[in-house]
């Protein structure tokens, strides 16, 4: 009897064992770090956990719900836009997108993240034409980047936000113009840079020809100051060299002995070639000073 009273108390108590482990294992869970965890009693929210850490649910009335609080990547197609001025343009973008209500996206899209994805990617092309349609494709061109990435993120968090989700980026890969666009497009921005880049050549030109002009003309100043200052140092020699001839030679004898030597340098630069015989006449004042000279 006893032995029989000793099975059943063990019994009992495996049973109470198991049922107090299996209320804990219903009633405790566990939220993770980049996490949410919404508690839902009879399928309404009663409460959402953010904070990592365990807590208590009431065991078999409430269950939960996990929606992850990372930071999700999606590439979006890429779509067609026309710009204000009727150019088409093709955008390739990506977006980075995080929950931040999990209550309100657990409502509106049941927490599907591919649901999430397909109401991202109608805001973000809503935004993106609304943009593009608005500014001229050299505006666009000239914003491509952060300030354009910024314009259309906020623009589309502004519809996205009632489900509960938040995009932190938009970025544009690629905004680019269709290919059979493409080279009408270069050739007339080479045509462009070609007229600019004549016009700069023109002015460049135009101002070498006033640079040499300019030149020319102190070139031609500079060297008729300098002649002009030669030819008055020539003219002061000159005065000077027939000063000092009449000082030297400022008597009668002085003077013929200067007619003298004069006559024999003419003589002598007369004589060339290997003839040295010079024929004077007797009258000329060469032979006279010659035969005065034998006397």
């Amino acid at each position: 009897m006893s032995i029989q009273k000793n099975t059943v108390l063990k019994i009992v108590i495996s049973v109470l064992v198991f049922i107090v482990l299996l209320i804990l294992a219903n009633g405790l869970f566990v939220v993770h770090q980049k996490e949410y965890v919404a508690v839902r009693q009879f399928g309404r929210i009663v409460d959402v956990k953010s904070e990592p850490g365990l807590y208590l649910k009431t065991p078999f009335v409430q269950s939960i719900q996990r929606v992850s609080a990372a930071i999700n990547l999606y590439d979006v197609p890429p779509s067609d836009v026309i710009t204000r001025d009727k150019k088409s343009m093709i955008s390739d973008n990506y977006i980075l997108w995080r929950v931040t209500e999990p209550k309100l996206y657990i409502q509106t899209l049941n927490a599907v993240d591919a649901r999430a994805e397909e109401r991202i990617e109608a805001a973000v092309y809503n935004s993106l034409k609304k943009i593009i349609s608005g500014m001229s494709q050299d505006e666009i061109i000239a914003a491509r980047g952060d300030k354009l990435n910024s314009m259309i993120t906020d623009d589309a968090n502004a519809d996205i936000q009632v489900y509960g989700v938040e995009l932190t980026q938009c970025q544009i890969k690629a905004l680019d113009l269709p290919d059979d666009n493409k080279n009408a497009v270069y050739s007339r921005m080479i045509s462009e840079r070609e007229n600019i880049a004549a016009s700069y050549a023109a002015e460049g030109n135009s101002e070498a020809k006033k640079i040499r002009n300019d030149t020319d003309r102190k070139v031609t100043v500079m060297l008729a100051n300098a002649e002009k200052s030669a030819a008055q140092l020539v003219g002061e020699g000159e005065a000077q060299y027939m000063q000092i001839l009449q000082e030297a030679y400022n008597t009668p004898e002085k003077a013929e002995f200067y007619n003298f030597i004069r006559s024999l340098d003419a003589l002598k630069n007369s004589m060339t070639g290997k003839e040295k015989t010079v024929i004077l006449d007797k009258n000329s004042e060469l032979a006279k000073l010659l035969y005065g000279a034998e006397g």
